[in-house]
């Protein structure tokens, strides 16, 4: 099949927080603001404090924080874990923060049956969905990349990581940006910021309320650009969206998108978006992956092995399913 020249959309804001309304909590707060472009997209801190110049000099550490997990978990970046793990021909002595990411990784891997997969660089360099060049792979191309990946394929003992096949290319893509937030927070918290949110492309972690109230969140509607699904109340909670219509091409009038079904080496078919509430954002991108692989059903009934995590999962039909933890807190547009 001959390729087209395709039509390659980004979008970043998969979940945009709103201000809540109402009254302020305290009338010398004030409200720092900061964007940064971070880990491949558009990071934007918000946190709220009496004294903002302490205030900002916290947003300006959590960046920075964010940054170093960044050169830590690139794939990218000769010198980072990452790079240096696919290169590993035997074990290899990780950085304890990304031997806590791979730790999360797995379990979540093994708890959806391979559904969720760190071991999917080369499948993903073959398709190039995020570059410049995409392109539908030959079946045997996809066959070879897929050789000796699964939740067994990596072992992690204290710090060190060992690939069951030499050849396996590391990807941290689905939970890295996760961790990042994380520790930003952590961070904010340290620095004695009671109110934030830090919203990475769509990955977003809350701190506290806004000022006495739930941080409102819109949730983009899968296909229809600009506007709202619905819009989710909450406080101290991460939210990850993952969907179709983030990162895609299209060919001969079929959407290929960056979220691979590892069982098929080709982008899963079974939702159009799965917006993941979870207590922290680095479980919250994994699972939002996982339940997009595995589908609406199988998706949900995985989240009952996770305490505190709950999902809008909208089907491939566009149908809706909601954990019955988030019903209340929704609000359909």
């Amino acid at each position: 099949m001959p390729f087209n020249r395709p039509l390659i959309i980004f979008v970043l804001a998969l979940v945009v927080a709103l201000f809540a309304l109402g009254r302020r909590s305290d009338q010398n707060d004030q409200t720092v603001s900061r964007s940064r472009l971070v880990m491949g997209t558009v990071v934007e801190i918000t946190a709220i404090g009496s004294d903002s110049d302490r205030v900002a000099a916290a947003v300006v550490e959590a960046f920075v924080e964010m940054e170093r997990i960044e050169r830590l978990m690139s794939p990218h970046l000769a010198q980072s874990d990452v790079a240096r793990l696919s290169a590993a021909t035997g074990p290899l002595e990780v950085t304890p923060e990304t031997a806590e990411v791979v730790a999360l990784g797995l379990q979540v891997a093994l708890a959806s049956g391979g559904a969720f997969d760190l071991t999917l660089g080369r499948l993903k360099a073959l398709w190039d969905v995020e570059g410049e060049q995409p392109q539908i792979p030959e079946a045997a191309g996809i066959g070879r990349a897929l050789l000796g990946i699964g939740p067994r394929a990596l072992q992690l003992q204290g710090q060190q990581v060992e690939k069951a096949d030499p050849l396996l290319a590391v990807d941290l893509g689905g939970i890295a940006k996760g961790y990042a937030i994380d520790r930003a927070l952590a961070l904010l918290q340290r620095s004695g910021v009671g109110s934030a949110s830090i919203n990475a492309g769509g990955d977003l972690r809350l701190l506290g309320d806004r000022q006495g109230r739930p941080w409102r969140i819109g949730i983009q509607h899968p296909r229809k650009a600009g506007q709202l699904l619905a819009t989710l109340e909450l406080t101290d909670a991460a939210v990850v969206t993952s969907g179709d219509y983030e990162r895609f091409f299209e060919q001969d009038g079929v959407r290929y998108h960056h979220l691979f079904d590892p069982r098929t080496g080709y982008p899963a078919k079974l939702c159009q978006s799965v917006t993941l509430v979870a207590p922290n954002a680095m479980l919250a991108d994994a699972l939002a992956t996982a339940v997009f692989v595995l589908g609406p059903q199988q998706g949900l009934a995985l989240l009952e092995q996770f305490p505190g995590a709950e999902a809008l999962v909208v089907a491939a039909d566009g149908s809706r399913q909601v954990s019955p933890g988030l019903e209340s807190r929704l609000q359909w547009r």
